[in-house]
């Protein structure tokens, strides 16, 4: 179980095609790492972010950070791209476009926050 502390995980993952899995892999390992139990949820939101953040901007490299603080784990995924992430609306003739849908339906909250210099910060709030 989580302290009422703040501690915070991060990696920095090259922007490709094996993105998603290596984000998938590291929150994986820090779960484990750290004896924090189901690690399912977390593994699926970094996943779908960080893969929005491969697919739809240019970032090189995507920073990745498990921040667990106060019974929650945020994940937050970093890029360059000054536009937010859409979330679409339901089309089941849609053949992508699912991802943050499926996020907002696990998570707690989510949203954006823009950074100093550009890009922004793409975060989800899970309970512990």
């Amino acid at each position: 179980m989580i302290d009422s502390g703040t501690t915070t995980e991060g990696v920095l993952i090259e922007s490709s095609e094996q993105a998603p899995q290596q984000a998938r892999c590291w929150v994986a390992d820090v779960f484990a790492k750290r004896r924090l139990g189901d690690d399912y949820t977390a593994r699926t939101v970094v996943t779908e972010l960080v893969t929005n953040a491969y697919r739809h901007t240019d970032t090189k490299a995507i920073p990745v950070r498990l921040v667990l603080e106060n019974g929650y784990f945020v994940v937050e995924v970093e890029d360059r791209s000054d536009l937010a992430p859409v979330l679409q609306g339901e089309d089941d003739a849609a053949e992508s476009g699912r991802g943050l849908l499926m996020v907002a339906m696990l998570v707690d909250a989510w949203g954006v926050r823009a950074l100093d210099g550009g890009g922004k910060v793409t975060w989800a709030r899970l309970r512990a």
